[in-house]
């Protein structure tokens, strides 16, 4: 049975790489539209977009999506949920899945994945997903955000550095995966339960996250558990670049 659920999806107008990033067209129609429908494919009971800008709240309502406008000031996506999820009255055990707003090809039944995930380990509070890494490139690259996790699929932590380092294998050819060591890279979506979001809030940034500008951090920092899972279906890479822009625009015109 699917768990019951809500998407919200953060979208914000102002990005350093893409100003007006949500509104960009691909294929006809705003990227954030893109996401809405993909999320609606899912199991998800509503799917919400939270936004800042009135911009993005028009665009939204003229094709039909539910939006809420929120304040400014938020420091992450995170964040923003909270506000949303106050604002929408959602129970404290109610599960909210953190759709980002630059995912237009995101999968339907990983959203599906990782809210069942969470609803079925009642020992975390957040669960997420990741892919295995198989390549010295992806693996060395700061921008993956790798995730080590116990016996039972709880994180231990997540690094933009290598973790594990392979002491003796490294020492002897860096540029080779190790044998043997399950290395994976996380992939950025999140189930929460929304009693947890106002916490996560209350407590605010700890160094551990500002120092690797991961916010999951905070989390595990304050010994929150979080599930983590091979997703059923590897998502596509969101859109950060302009070169992602139109490697987008071309599959979805295709």
């Amino acid at each position: 049975m699917t768990a019951a659920f809500t998407v919200v999806i953060p979208s914000r107008f102002a990005s350093t790489r893409l100003p007006g990033k949500p509104l960009l067209s691909i294929a006809g129609k705003p990227m954030i539209q893109h996401v809405w429908e993909q999320a609606c494919k899912s199991s998800a009971q509503r799917v919400v977009v939270a936004t800042d800008d009135a911009r993005i709240v028009e665009a939204c309502k003229s094709f039909g999506a539910e939006v809420v406008l929120t304040r400014e000031d938020h420091n992450s996506g995170t964040d923003r949920l909270a506000e949303v999820a106050a604002k929408l009255g959602l129970a404290a055990d109610a599960i909210v899945v953190n759709v980002q707003g630059d995912e237009p090809l995101i999968p339907p039944s990983v959203i599906d994945q990782v809210a069942a995930n969470l609803a079925a380990h009642t020992e975390a509070r957040m669960a997420t997903l990741a892919e295995p890494i198989e390549d010295a490139q992806t693996l060395f690259n700061p921008s993956v955000v790798k995730v080590v996790s116990d016996l039972n699929g709880l994180a231990l932590t997540f690094s933009r550095a290598i973790l594990p380092w392979a002491r003796d294998a490294f020492a002897k050819n860096p540029d080779v995966l190790p044998e043997g060591v399950p290395y994976r890279r996380h992939i950025g979506i999140y189930a929460y339960r929304a009693g947890f979001l106002q916490d996560f809030v209350a407590w605010g940034p700890c160094w551990l996250e500002n120092t690797e500008s991961l916010e999951q951090l905070r989390a595990l920092w304050h010994g929150v558990r979080i599930h983590v899972a091979d997703a059923l279906i590897a998502p596509p890479t969101g859109v950060d670049t302009a070169e992602d822009l139109e490697r987008v625009r071309r599959l979805l015109e295709a």
